[in-house]
Formats: structure tokens, sequence, C-alpha cells
């Protein structure tokens, strides 16, 4: 494998302290603000946050990722107020403190700078990223990989601290404007700008990344690979022996459904089967 970045692949240990994870994903209510909002009290939401961060740890996963999925349809970043990035430093902080797990922050759509606004307000272990490198057509329009600017961004909050976990080939969009540059060289162009983590994922919220597309990520980079859509009890065995870990969601929800709360005996359910690929 060619190393084109001198970022070490140790960030999932750093920051969990274990070789393999299992982070689950608070998808928060609407915000004031956004169209689906109908006026809960903050208190509301915020209860509503913390419920799902406690059922998803005392199940048996290892970390959270707080992000604003209930603001849909999603603005893109320049277009994002103010008030996104409020809202949700204070349910990472309240959340980091509830349950004391490594906590991260994603900002719908693609939105790195408020991300790391928010992680550095909530004290917060690192953000996500849709789309770090490149470009492609998403469902909010043309988005573009942000980087550099991101990158700039979080050494004028002096936040170096704060990783950066980036998806490979993002779901919910078409990539054919990089369609002659193969996944692999999308996995390494993320860590060639820095990224500390790639995250495979399926076509939409809820579809599984192939088996296939998840060998082709590993052996292009160093960099830990997480999956980020679709896992389930039926795959994640098969999953875990391929990767780093898991970012779970839908799976865990009453229904399966993501918009529903966590359903905390599907989390345990969920646990139980991954324990036995976690390892030590």
């Amino acid at each position: 494998m060619q190393l084109i970045s001198d970022r070490t692949p140790g960030a999932i240990r750093e920051i969990f302290g274990r070789d393999k994870v299992l982070i689950g994903m608070i998808h928060c209510p609407p915000f004031p603000g956004s169209p689906r909002y109908r006026g809960a009290r903050m208190e509301e939401i915020y209860d509503a946050c913390l419920r799902d961060a406690d059922y998803l740890i005392a199940g048996g996963l290892h970390g959270l990722i707080v992000e604003n999925h209930g603001d849909i349809p999603f603005s893109k970043p320049e277009d994002i107020g103010p008030e996104t990035p409020a809202f949700l430093s204070v349910v990472t902080d309240r959340v980091r403190r509830a349950t004391g797990v490594p906590v991260g922050v994603n900002v719908l759509a693609n939105a790195p700078m408020p991300a790391f606004a928010t992680a550095v307000a909530g004290s917060a272990d690192f953000i996500r990223v849709n789309q770090w490198a490149n470009a492609y057509v998403a469902n909010e329009g043309f988005m573009e990989g942000r980087a550099a600017e991101a990158m700039r961004y979080r050494s004028l909050l002096r936040a170096e601290h704060v990783r950066v976990f980036a998806d490979v080939h993002v779901k919910h969009g078409s990539h054919a404007i990089v369609a002659d540059r193969p996944v692999p060289e999308l996995a390494r162009d993320l860590a060639f700008f820095d990224a500390d983590c790639v995250i495979a994922t399926g076509q939409r919220t809820g579809n599984a990344a192939s088996l296939e597309e998840i060998d082709e990520i590993a052996g292009a980079t160093h960099l830990p690979l997480l999956v980020g859509s679709g896992v389930t009890e039926d795959n994640i065995l098969s999953i875990l022996a391929r990767t780093s870990g898991v970012i779970v969601a839908s799976s865990l929800k009453e229904g399966g459904v993501w918009w529903n709360p966590v359903d905390p005996t599907r989390v345990r359910r969920f646990a139980e089967r991954a324990a036995e690929g976690l390892g030590p």
C-alpha cells in the first residue's frame, strides 16, 4: 500500500481506547428554524436526545455521533444559520456529560466548519464529514469537498485535537463527476487531505455497503475504516471482520425506522451479537 499521508492510523484506539468500536447515532429532532419544527420546547428536544443516548450506551455501544438529521430538507453549508450549531452544541455537551463516552458531530449537509465549532463548544472528540475531498451531486445540489477551508478553520480554533471521520463515495448522491476516479483512489484522497478515519456507506440511509466495496476501500488506505450505513444484527460480524467498527442508527430504532426513538431491546441484541467480533 502506498502511503500518501503522514496521518497515523491510531485514531480509533486513541479516541475510544479500543481497536473496534460500535458508534450510535443521535438523530436530533427538528430544530427551530428548520421546516419540520413544530414548536417543541428545547428541553423536550434535549430530553429526547439524552434518552436515545442513554439507551445506546446502556445497551453496549462505545460512542455516539450527534447529528441534525431532523432538519430535512438539509441546507447547503453556506446556507446553514448560526442557530444550528448553537442547538447542536448544547446537545453535544449534555450528551457527553451524561454518558462519559467519546462523542462526534455531523452537521448536515456537509458542513465541517459548523461541525468544528460545535465540537469545540461541546467538547466533542471528532466530526463526521460526508464529502471531505472531491465533489458530487447530492440531494441538496452540487457538493464540494471543503477540506482545505475546514482545516484552516480548525487551526484558527486551535482544535487540532478534534479528529476528522470522512465518508468515501458517500450515500445520497451521484458521483458521475468523478467517475473516472475509482473508489480506492477516492479513499486515498481522504488520507492525502488529512482525514483520520474513513467511512464506507450504501446508497442511502439504512442501505448497506457491499462487502466488495468495503474490501476495496480497506485495501486502499492505512487509515481506520468504519461502515456507516445499513449495519444490522445479520451483517455485523462480517463487517467487523473487515473494519475498525461501525456507525449504526436505523436498525436500532423502533421498527427499524431512522426517525423513531431508539429501541433498547434492539440495541441490546445488536451489541450482544457484535460482541463476538469485537475482540478484547
